[in-house]
């Protein structure tokens, strides 16, 4: 990797390294490293769902070097850890200040960001998501956090495992669905241009990346189209998918990818009396057979077909296949009301009781 020669002079005399063990052990973090010449210093301790804890103790790692620039490599996690510390490095600000929209104030480190999954497109938006306490999850977004420069490798995915490469893949599909349906102000012709073409290289890439993950042809188009649905919803945020997932994650510990995958189809359902002709205009750039179908049933053929998906995916498809027992589902509800921020780009309005009812027909 050239990672050297094409971020040097912008990251500085003493870059920081943010990543997790698993990439550390596996040997990827190696060619960045030595691009990167002697002066890098490596925090490797990032965990799914990053907790608190964790970014202080890599803000610490990263004031201690005295670092001059920022490399988020890894998954969203690793990534949502490195937009914070270049943020709270270079503007020495106080998180708590920081969290919700636009309250950021900078400015940051220099940053670079280079994805190792196809799925959180974190590489390109301008959010970071951190686990508080023991379940609670809190968001800064500001376009402060957008990084300099982002670097795509496909080669850099290879190593992904089937259920990694599938759980990653539909929560890019999900970030492109619920940007092209959002019901936010900047949910425009660019966002929704970049969810339509998100799902075309996501849906025709999918399977074929799960089924063989050396094929670097497949594994490029789940790369790109995991970068456009990042872009999309950038604009166009997110909902109440990803409101209800969190508490899957939060609570339970369920990756991220796979919490969206879960209540997917369920929260669908709940939105098709808005979204219908949303779905079917989308449904044939997933699915190119569902074009056959009538326009009327076309939504609900979109939801059975990301089901049946999920299925051959080899994903689980109910909330007790990951060991969320059903006396959990009220405080679930409860939880994901507080995410406010997302809820209210949904194009139906959520109550609690309406989060309930998603969860048991998802359980």
């Amino acid at each position: 990797m050239e990672m050297g020669a094409r971020t040097g002079a912008l990251l500085g005399p003493r870059p920081f390294l943010v990543t997790d063990a698993g990439l550390t052990r596996l040997g990827l973090t190696e060619p960045v490293l030595e691009s990167l010449g002697d002066a890098v210093a490596v925090f490797d301790a990032v965990e799914a769902d990053p907790s608190r804890a964790t970014l202080e103790a890599a803000v610490a790692a990263g004031r201690a070097h005295e670092a001059t620039g920022v490399i988020g490599f890894g998954g969203g996690s690793s990534m949502d850890v490195a937009k914070l510390v270049a943020l709270l490095l270079g503007s020495g600000e106080d998180l708590d200040e920081a969290w919700g929209v636009g309250q950021a104030r900078g400015p940051r480190l220099p940053l670079v960001l280079v994805p190792t999954t196809a799925g959180t497109g974190s590489e390109v938006t301008p959010v970071s998501i951190i686990t508080v306490g023991d379940d609670e999850k809190r968001g800064v977004v500001s376009p402060l956090i957008l990084p300099d420069i982002a670097v795509l490798d496909p080669e850099l995915t290879l190593g992904l495992p089937p259920d990694v490469t599938a759980a990653t893949g539909v929560d890019a599909m999900v970030h492109a669905i619920e940007a092209y349906t959002s019901k936010s102000v900047n949910n425009n012709a660019v966002s929704r241009a970049l969810a339509v073409a998100a799902l075309q290289k996501l849906g025709g890439s999918i399977e074929q990346a799960v089924a063989d993950g050396s094929d670097l042809g497949a594994r490029s188009e789940m790369l790109l189209g995991s970068m456009l649905a990042g872009q999309a919803f950038a604009n166009s945020p997110v909902a109440a998918v990803h409101a209800l997932a969190y508490p899957i994650g939060g609570i339970f510990h369920v990756p991220h990818g796979l919490s969206n995958a879960l209540v997917l189809s369920e929260v669908m359902r709940f939105n098709l009396p808005e979204c219908g002709e949303a779905y079917a205009e989308l449904a044939p750039h997933i699915f190119p057979d569902l074009g056959e179908t009538g326009p009327q049933g076309r939504g609900m053929a979109l939801i059975e077909t990301l089901e049946a998906l999920g299925r051959r995916l080899g994903l689980p498809d109910r909330l007790r296949d990951v060991g969320i027992p059903e006396d959990a589902l009220v405080r679930m509800s409860r939880d994901a009301m507080k995410q406010t921020r997302l809820l209210v780009n949904n194009p139906r309005t959520v109550k609690e009781a309406d989060a309930l009812a998603i969860y048991r027909a998802a359980w």
